[in-house]
Order: C-alpha cells, then structure tokens, then sequence
C-alpha cells in the first residue's frame, strides 16, 4: 500500500493502540483518535505522518469525522472499572457497534476490532460478557470486520507484569489467584500491534485471530518464572477467588484500582490462544518471552 493512505486508530494513546500506531506509521498516514487530542503526538521519526484527532466512540458525528477518507480502521478501545456513563456494555458493545457501522457506512475498507481471548456473550461476567457481544454487533455492522483477541498482553508501562515485578521485588509472600492453577499464554504488547498493522496490509485477512505468547503457564508458575528471572525467591499461598472479589471491589473505589472485579473473573478461566485460528505464525512473528522481558523491566 502507498504510505499516502490513511488509517484511524481509536484508542490511539492507549496501552496497545500506540504501538499500532507507531508500526502503521513506517508507510501510512495515520489519525491517531482519542477523547484527548494532545495525547496522540508521537516524537518518533514517523512524526510528520501522524495526526492528532480528538473524537469521542459515544458520539457518532465525532466518529463520523475522525473515519471520513480513512481506508482502515482499528478500535481498540477498552474498558476496566465502569464508572458514570461508562459501562462495559456502552464502550465494548454500543460504541464498538457505532464505530463499526459508521466505518463501513463512509467506505472504510478495512476494520479491525480488538477484543481479548475468552470474550463470550454466554458469559456471567459483564465484563467478558459484554467482550463477546462487542463482537457480534461489530459483525453485525461491519461483516468484513477482523475480530484480534489477545491473550494478556505484557510490556514497559504495562498493567499486568510491571506490577507483578513490582510486588516480587518487595514482597516476600504473594498470594495466588485460587490455587495458581489458571493457565495463561501472555503476549508481548508490540507483538500485537505488529500483528495488527500487518492484518491492514493482508489482501483477504481472516474473520478472527488469538494471539498469544511463546509459553503457556499456570498463574504460580508465570510467577516463578518471573522471580527466576528477576533474581529472587519468593512463597506462594493459595487464596481463594471470593477472598479477591472482595478485595476487588474495595479497590474500585480508589482513583486508580490495585485490582478489578473483572480482572479476578478473568483469572478464573484459561487465557491461552485457541489452535482453531490464526496467529502470530501466520505472520512471521515469533512471538516474544515474558520471563526476559520481566528481567529487563526488573
């Protein structure tokens, strides 16, 4: 594609969304859409191709905007803790539905939708719940629509293992989720973006992708890779899951949550890549290892 093309990526300043940005930004132009235009400046060579857009998913004349004369677009906007207006429902299912339908009615050619592996609309959890029903109303609006769901991602400045490192660093026992026996399959943040800025680029990319990370762990074994990493040795104690709802819920009250309650409904279920669908292979990534990358960020 001719870098003159134009891609949107809403959450553009987030977690994940910045990372697409910068690898789109090597041979595209880019819009970089978030509620806080200052934000999506980059510093980085690319610069000049990058452009700052504020717009607001929940207000469709703003999305209209941010989407009109893009070829593609990403969304990866998300949502933790629900407070006022902002609910799971109304981010990853009614704003991602909104997107996606005016996307496709302003002739967007290509979208991709992030959601996260586990997503199910059968689900208990509203949160996981509300994942899996983004989904179909994207489908619904936009049918040529690419669902990417992650497993966990980690990486500098993440919310998953910088913590972690944290507390193994400073605490002597750490307490597991259950019985530690959770399985998880973490992938690297830039792995991800790349994947996603590679899918823009693919003529016929597939309906859904799982990405996720070289090894596959129990939770107290992620852990023990870490501290094998970072230097340290460290005692483990089961704690069961209400214990952590608990916990969970007080910490929703601070300005920034230790832990959510969807986090903690998260750790109750397998976070691995299904074999069923394609992944980083398909594209001639080989993913990266978290225990290295904890030593590096310890």
């Amino acid at each position: 594609m001719n870098f003159l093309q134009t891609f949107a990526v809403f959450g553009g300043t987030g977690f994940l969304g910045r990372r697409v940005v910068r690898h789109l930004a090597r041979q595209h132009k880019v819009r970089v859409i978030s509620r806080h235009s200052e934000q999506g400046r980059d510093t980085s060579r690319e610069e000049a191709r990058i452009e700052p857009v504020q717009a607001d998913v929940n207000d469709g004349a703003s999305v209209r905007s941010a989407v009109t004369g893009a070829i593609g677009v990403v969304n990866a906007v998300s949502l933790y803790v629900e407070h006022g207006g902002q609910t799971f429902r109304s981010v990853h299912g009614d704003a991602a539905a909104r997107v996606a339908r005016i996307s496709r009615e302003c002739g967007v050619s290509r979208l991709v939708h992030v959601s996260g592996v586990g997503a199910d609309s059968r689900s208990r959890s509203p949160y996981i719940r509300s994942r899996g029903e983004g989904e179909k109303a994207v489908r619904a609006a936009f049918p040529a629509a690419t669902i990417v769901r992650p497993c966990v991602m980690f990486g500098p400045d993440d919310a998953f293992l910088t913590p972690l490192v944290g507390l193994l660093r400073k605490s002597p026992v750490l307490p597991l989720f259950g019985r530690g026996r959770t399985l998880l399959q973490p992938s690297h943040v830039d792995d991800v973006a790349e994947a996603i800025a590679r899918i823009l680029d693919t003529p016929k990319p597939a309906a859904i992708y799982e990405f996720g990370g070289p090894d596959i762990l129990s939770y107290e074994d992620l852990l023990r890779t870490i501290a094998t990493h970072i230097g340290v040795k460290r005692v483990f104690l089961p704690m069961p899951f209400a214990a952590w709802h608990a916990l969970a819920f007080f910490s929703e009250m601070l300005p920034q949550p230790l832990i959510t309650r969807n986090q903690v409904e998260l750790m109750k279920i397998d976070n691995i890549a299904s074999s069923q669908f394609p992944g980083f292979r398909d594209f001639g990534i080989e993913p990266q290892d978290i225990g290295h990358v904890a030593a590096a960020i310890g």
